[in-house]
């Protein structure tokens, strides 16, 4: 692979404008290139033959002399003049004085080394803003870990059995209590009062080894304790009422508050070590960048340029700082002693977890169970055509009891197929879709992994079809096989068991991640709502004819003879409740999300956003009811109307909101100033699709309840596939929009929050 695709794959997507250009500047020296080979000719003189030989009767300058790119001081072999300059404040920048602008060509390379300053002196200011960044985390982190490690002692009372309590009594304790206000317990991460970070070693040391002998451990100060308050989010709703209820974040040096606090600084550590990693690695692939594209200049011009510049690489920020490099080694050591019991290979582990390999029996059963999942299909429409099903009396009954259970399958397979393809496409245009949903590093489920459990379901639930294709019952017994006709049951209870398996097979992380972020949909309103949480209610909207297949199992197998294939759903007003409530709870999760959202982050796009939703709410109850209670006209013009307006917002917040499409001061007119796709025909056309799928939902609104040849629970299946096509072509751009706030913030990393809260006068007397 070559360099510069070499470089863009290694890019942090969020950073990507703050890397070097090499393709820009490697455009420019092609443009170098083309000049002098068009002068190539002229350069083919025979005074230029004549000047070849001249040079063959200087003076040898033996083997063991100077080689080329050695430093030599002669002004005649100097091409470029670098200098650092002072701007105003503590800003400099760096710029080279290019000294062959006379030469033939020159104006090409003084055009290429005034945008190559443009781009270091870019990565520079980028790289120290970074640095300050980091410097400031370790401040805080030292502040938390000074709280984390008199907690510790508090809770866990190690002084007991020496003749005293925590911090009492005069000598060493005392003594570090000034030391601590001045340095933190946690200077290791400078350098500084590393005789802090003993506390704990000494206090588990001298249980082995002091008792008895009348000598107190060095500890810390447990005076900051009387300045912080407890900042932990409530893990349970119950947990969350009690902090409603109470509003206390004071300590009480319990065990569990312990635990929770030690969990999270374990989480800002390894976040802060990912930080640090991320920014040693823009550091090395911007020196790489310019090593490479100034010694590409010294191939095309055949001048000796490269020296003299990377040795100011060198001696810049990016090449000679070594405070984050440090800062990594410190935070290493700290975290292997504190919360890896001393254990380097388990703390490196947690600090740099490995990358998922991919499995080629993955892509193996992949093949296989497609390939199955064709041979089925072919399977079932050769069957129906050779037992003329199409035309069996049994047909209908058939299509209204059967037809729903199996179709529930169908739109869970197709929602994931439409999911794998956001994960290729996410992939293919660099969105960063792990950091947004906030996957672990190496848990991420790929396309392969996605495309191989949909295949297998659609396996298991294909092979069922084909045994359920009865559509007479039998003659002797005046029913259907019970066995095949509790396939669907079956399917249902094997797919809840493989979700809810505790034990670590088939994706038990990704299991868990669902698992977890459901249950905060269902909780909306006790949760702080995160990404994950109400993209995957958005998902469950679009999944309401699924949730409806769910409730006519239960009223199918529970209340009806499956059997004889026989059931009064219809006719019961406590199925016909349900079927409305099923069809507003997703939309009510989202309803809730805004409302906590509005609470939190007191924006009034919030306020705006759960209107919408409630006016889908709204269309949705009525539509129901218009669909429950045929012929009642005012219902009808409620039904249309409310879809109506439901529509038109739903409309605009996607295209406009979500997407962030339709600004016509932009670049690209109707679009937005940065897009991922290259051809601008795709958002046009996904615009015109969005708009299009979201009028499909409006058919039962206008009475189209059949068409030629598709039965009217068919139709209702094709219009709920629809709208998950809809929901994943909406996926993929609204989490491109995602990426590209992330990338306009250089938005990198997820901030984790710490469990201590200093009081401000606390903070400004050790600022």
């Amino acid at each position: 692979m070559k360099f510069g695709k070499e470089f863009i794959s290694q890019m942090v997507p969020e950073w990507q404008e703050a890397y070097m250009d090499y393709n820009y500047l490697k455009g420019l020296l092609k443009d170098v290139l083309k000049f002098r080979q068009r002068n190539t000719a002229a350069a083919a003189t025979p005074r230029a033959s004549l000047k070849r030989r001249v040079s063959l009767y200087r003076a040898f300058s033996g083997l063991t002399g100077r080689y080329r790119g050695s430093p030599r001081k002669n002004s005649e072999d100097e091409t470029i003049l670098v200098s650092a300059i002072d701007g105003e404040g503590s800003e400099g920048y760096y710029q080279t004085m290019f000294l062959r602008s006379s030469d033939e060509g020159g104006e090409y390379e003084l055009v290429y080394f005034r945008r190559l300053d443009e781009e270091f002196n870019k990565v520079v200011k980028f790289y120290k803003g970074k640095v300050e960044e980091v410097m400031k985390e370790a401040d805080e982190l030292n502040k938390q870990m000074d709280a984390l490690i008199a907690l510790r002692i508090k809770v866990e009372n190690p002084l007991m059995g020496f003749g005293g309590g925590a911090g009492g009594g005069s000598g060493p304790a005392e003594r570090r209590q000034d030391d601590g206000k001045k340095h933190g317990i946690w200077g290791i991460l400078y350098g500084e009062g590393r005789v802090h970070m003993e506390a704990i070693e000494e206090v588990e040391m001298s249980r082995s080894s002091k008792i008895g002998k009348g000598i107190k451990p060095n500890i810390a100060s447990l005076e900051v304790l009387d300045h912080v308050k407890i900042n932990i989010e409530p893990e349970t709703p119950i947990s969350t009422l009690k902090v409603i209820l109470t509003s206390s974040s004071d300590l009480s040096f319990t065990k569990e508050e312990l635990r929770k606090a030690q969990d999270l600084m374990t989480k800002a550590f390894v976040q802060f070590h990912k930080n640090l990693r991320v920014l040693k690695s823009y550091c090395f692939l911007n020196q790489l960048a310019f090593s490479k594209i100034m010694k590409k200049y010294d191939k095309i011009t055949s001048r000796n340029a490269s020296k003299a510049y990377l040795e100011m690489v060198e001696n810049s920020p990016i090449g000679s700082s070594d405070e984050v490099t440090k800062l990594v080694e410190r935070v290493e050591a700290t975290f292997i002693k504190h919360f890896a019991n001393g254990n380097h290979r388990k703390g490196m582990e947690i600090l740099r977890p490995k990358t998922k390999k991919e499995r080629h029996r993955v892509t193996y059963f992949l093949g296989f169970l497609s390939g199955c999942s064709i041979a089925l299909v072919v399977a079932i429409v050769v069957a129906i055509h050779a037992r003329g099903l199409m035309k069996s009396e049994g047909r209908t009954l058939y299509m209204d009891n059967i037809f729903p259970l199996y179709s529930l399958f169908g739109f869970i397979v197709l929602h994931m197929l439409m999911y794998s393809a956001n994960i290729y496409f996410w992939r293919r245009y660099r969105v960063n879709y792990t950091f947004i949903f906030g996957f672990k590093p190496g848990n991420a489920l790929g396309y392969r992994e996605v495309l191989l459990l949909s295949s297998a379901l659609s396996v298991i639930t294909l092979a069922g079809v084909l045994s359920n294709l009865d559509m007479e019952m039998d003659k002797r017994t005046k029913s259907f096989e019970a066995l095949t006709e509790l396939v669907p049951l079956g399917i249902v209870v094997v797919l809840l068991l493989i979700i809810f398996c505790p034990f670590n097979i088939i994706y038990r992380s990704s299991r868990f991640f669902f698992i977890q972020r459901a249950f905060h949909c269902i909780c909306a309103p006790l949760y702080k709502v995160t990404l994950p949480d109400f993209f995957l209610a958005d998902q469950l909207t679009s999944q309401v004819q699924a949730f409806r297949s769910l409730e006519f199992y239960v009223c199918y197998y529970g209340w009806g003879n499956f059997k004889t294939r026989s059931h009064k759903c219809q006719d019961s007003s406590v199925y016909d409740v349900f079927y409305l409530v099923v069809a507003v709870i997703p939309y009510a999760f989202r309803l809730l999300q805004c409302f906590r959202r509005w609470i939190d982050e007191k924006d009034p796009s919030h306020v705006a956003n759960g209107l919408k939703y409630f006016s889908t709410i709204a269309a949705v109850v009525l539509r129901t009811g218009n669909e429950l209670r045929q012929g009642k006209k005012i219902l009808k013009i409620l039904a249309f109307s409310s879809s109506g307006i439901a529509t038109i917002a739903n409309t605009y917040w996607d295209i406009v909101v979500d997407w962030g499409l339709l600004r016509w001061n932009s670049r690209n007119p109707w679009l937005r100033d940065k897009l991922l796709v290259p051809s601008k025909s795709v958002y046009f056309i996904a615009m015109l699709l969005n708009v299009i799928l979201r009028l499909a939902w409006m058919q039962t609104v206008m009475g189209i309840q059949d068409f030629p040849f598709l039965h009217k629970k068919a139709l209702v299946a094709v219009v709920a596939c629809l709208e998950i096509i809809r929901r994943g072509i909406w996926n993929f751009f609204r989490l491109e929009n995602e990426h590209l706030n992330n990338v306009g913030k250089y938005r990198a990393f997820k901030s984790v929050p710490l469990p201590f809260n200093y009081d401000d006068e606390y903070d400004n007397k050790h600022a």
